[in-house]
């Protein structure tokens, strides 16, 4: 797995098909980022496999919903 990872998800608010690009380097994560088309919040959660499985699940929700 790389350091920079794309994913595609769908926003949880407009529906739109959105490319994340996600920082692997920094191993599970959670944090927040804005529709690239509609602007609301969506909550991000990364989880990243042990060094011998390169799987990445990422899943997006919507943030204070």
């Amino acid at each position: 797995m790389q350091a920079i990872e794309y994913c595609i998800c769908q926003c949880p608010w407009c529906g739109v098909e959105l490319e994340l690009t996600v920082d692997c380097s920094a191993g599970g994560q959670e944090y927040v980022e804005d529709c690239q088309i509609c602007c609301s919040p969506m909550l991000v959660r990364v989880q990243i496999g042990p060094d011998d499985d390169p799987n990445m699940l990422v899943s997006v929700e919507p943030e204070n919903a």
